[in-house]
Parts: structure tokens; C-alpha cells; sequence
């Protein structure tokens, strides 16, 4: 399947998780702050404005001619995500609850309604779903947030 299909079923499916905040298809870019700041900006039901959004990249590409006509695609994204940090709400575990529920979804959904392949699981890297691979607080459009880092791999054939 296509790459910007494959980013399109990737919002899709992060956008049915509660408070999940805003989800973007690539990483966006301003000169200006506050227009910058204004893409991430999102109010939590019941809560208040903050920063709380998610952008998707491509990261990389390897293809393997199958010898039978086709070839197999994996894409590796990297999606990346923040939340304004509030200590005293204990918000680092309200992020984590986020974050499993995205994983949760792909679980649920390995090949996003069809557009993508299962996991083979026996193409040397053993890893399967929403893999976090980093979770720590950043400075953000000049906010302290919480940022996570997280990677996938989807399978398409050509």
C-alpha cells in the first residue's frame, strides 16, 4: 500500500483514542512560536488548554524482491508525541496512559483496517506493535512537556 495511505489509517487510528490530542501526518515546522504552538494546542475533556499532539515520519524504507513477481515494503515511523507537563495533576501518568492506549489500538488493528500487511515476526527483529523507545520531559514551544518517542514498522507488498 501507498505511504501517504499508510500515514492517513496511522492518524486515523490514533485519532479514536481518548484525549489523545492533535495528530499530525508529518511533522510540522513554523518560523513563528505561536503559529508553531497553535498545531499542538488541545483541550482534554474537562480540562484546560495545553499543549498535547502527535506528528508521524517516515523514517525508513527497506525493500526485498520476493523472486515471484512481488516485493515486500517496510516502513519503519517514528511518531512523537507531547503533553504539557503538570506535576501536581500527576500528569506523566495520565501521558503513559496515552501512550498504551495507542499501543493498545495498533495491537487491535495490526494492519490498520487492511491497508498494511501483518507482521511476518521472522525478519531478524522479532518486534511487533507500537515500540516506545524514549520517554522524558522536553522544553517545547517553551513549555515543559512530556515527550515520547515511539517507533512502528508496517509491511506492504508491491
Amino acid at each position: 500500500m501507498s505511504q501517504p495511505a499508510i500515514r492517513d489509517a496511522l492518524k486515523a487510528l490514533f485519532l479514536t483514542v481518548p484525549n489523545v490530542g492533535q495528530v499530525h501526518r508529518y511533522e510540522r515546522y513554523f518560523r513563528d512560536e505561536s503559529k508553531f504552538k497553535d498545531c499542538y494546542v488541545y483541550t482534554p475533556a474537562g480540562g484546560t488548554k495545553q499543549l498535547r499532539g502527535w506528528w508521524l515520519r517516515r523514517k525508513a524504507t527497506q525493500e526485498s524482491s520476493l523472486g515471484v513477481g512481488r516485493t515486500l515494503e517496510v516502513n519503519t515511523w517514528s511518531i512523537r508525541g507531547y503533553m504539557s507537563l503538570n506535576d501536581e495533576a500527576e500528569s506523566e501518568l495520565e501521558f503513559d496512559a496515552v501512550i498504551e492506549a495507542m499501543r493498545d489500538k495498533v495491537r487491535a488493528d495490526p494492519t490498520l483496517g487492511g491497508i498494511c500487511e501483518q507482521s511476518p515476526l521472522n525478519d531478524g527483529d522479532n518486534t511487533d506493535g507500537l515500540q516506545l523507545l524514549d520517554s522524558a520531559p522536553v522544553l517545547f514551544c517553551g513549555v515543559l512537556c512530556h515527550s515520547a518517542v515511539m517507533e512502528l514498522r508496517t509491511w506492504s507488498y508491491r
